[in-house]
């Protein structure tokens, strides 16, 4: 038993879970950060309640399409609609049937654990258990000043509050003490989830230093990346499974997903007209500084991890990155920039079309083999 009076259980196995059936081939997800920027072409913008209605929209059409997993992400700046992020989910939960919700990033930082598991369990049931929760830190920093945080306490933050939240989410009633809310004295948090345990994934950049947080606590892993080879992101994972298997984790039961910018056109040229100039002036408003024009070229090679091009590029790139990571699901960012409502169903669309069934089936083909091989490698083991 811990110091609250719970019994410890066995970890849970995270893969099966969440329904990473051996054989199924890669999950395919799409993810907006919220973002609610002008059309760099017109420089014309929708209003923010139909922003917040797109959201909604492109998770039905994903759905329709053959998706996986959708998310919206949480940002408290200019140029951003999602502020309220766990309220559009709660939409999205009540318009969708099947596809899996979650938030691309939940900003844990700068809100209260309490109330996050609150929120998501909450979904979890309108959703009748397809809720995930994606706990990382701010990228954008406006947010610490906004909510009465410092910011020098950004990582101590970050770790105190993810720490309680998988309490949270282990122990029904719950006795903490920390440094950046008031204790717990036997407190249960409520609603429970219809899932038993909520699903809750660490947000992770390129470096292994959070990787290794997120193996040590034996929890999925988001990996996001804006570009760069494929595989120089490798030793971010091997990181992430060395960690977890050195705490007493199996790795095996441990789901990876990969968050990255997706387009797809006729031609990766094209793709990389159509997406271009979204990016560069996209970043320029949220982050202070565009994507230099020779920099995203490179988009195009097929070791990059961005995934642009035609739908059969795109299918190579997922597949190539599949083969290093051996993840279990994708998530691409195909709204940016302003980028116009129409267009981005017309990506949807496409993608499920010409894309995700190709990924699907070469990806549970692979795994197949995998497991047939070990399994001939078990049979003659033991006829030894």
């Amino acid at each position: 038993m811990n110091e609250s009076g719970n019994h410890q259980t066995e970890p849970t196995n995270m893969m099966e879970h969440l329904g990473f059936a051996s054989g199924q081939g890669l999950q395919f997800g799409m993810y907006s950060l919220g973002d609610h920027l002008p059309n760099p072409a017109d420089g014309s913008r929708v209003g923010a309640g139909e922003r917040i209605r797109e959201f909604i929209g492109y998770a039905q059409a994903a759905e329709d399409a053959g998706f996986d997993f959708v998310s919206v992400g949480e940002s408290h700046q200019e140029y951003f609609a999602s502020q309220a992020h766990a309220v559009i989910l709660g939409a999205i939960a009540q318009a969708t049937s099947t596809i899996r919700i979650g938030s691309t990033s939940t900003i844990l930082s700068t809100s209260d654990p309490v109330r996050v598991f609150e929120n998501f369990s909450t979904i979890d049931h309108i959703s009748a258990g397809r809720a995930e929760l994606v706990a990382g830190r701010a990228s954008r920093i406006g947010l610490f000043e906004l909510l009465g945080y410092d910011l020098r306490d950004y990582e101590e933050l970050f770790e105190e509050k993810f720490e309680l939240l998988n309490r949270i989410n282990r122990e029904e009633s719950v006795t903490w003490s920390g440094q950046f809310r008031a204790p717990l004295n036997n407190a249960e948090v409520l609603p429970r989830p219809a899932q038993d345990p909520l699903p809750i994934w660490r947000a992770v950049g390129g470096a292994p230093t959070s990787a290794i947080k997120a193996g040590l606590a034996g929890v999925p892993m988001v990996m996001a990346h804006l570009g760069g080879t494929t595989s120089s992101f490798r030793p971010t994972v091997d990181a992430y499974r060395e960690a977890a298997r050195r705490r007493g984790f199996d790795p095996a039961t441990l789901p990876i997903a990969t968050a990255g910018f997706l387009h797809v056109a006729e031609t990766s040229q094209e793709a990389l007209r159509g997406l271009y100039p979204h990016i560069n002036e996209g970043m320029k408003r949220t982050n202070g500084q565009g994507m230099p024009k020779q920099l995203f070229a490179q988009a195009v090679d097929p070791h990059s991890i961005v995934n642009l091009g035609s739908p059969q590029q795109i299918v190579e790139k997922i597949l190539h990155q599949h083969e290093v990571f051996g993840h279990q699901r994708y998530i691409g960012q195909i709204d940016f920039g302003g980028m116009p409502y129409d267009k981005v169903m017309k990506q949807i669309e496409t993608l499920g079309s010409e894309v995700i069934p190709a990924v699907k089936k070469y990806t549970a083909s692979s795994e197949n083999s995998h497991q047939s091989s070990a399994s001939s490698q078990s049979a003659e083991e033991v006829s030894r």
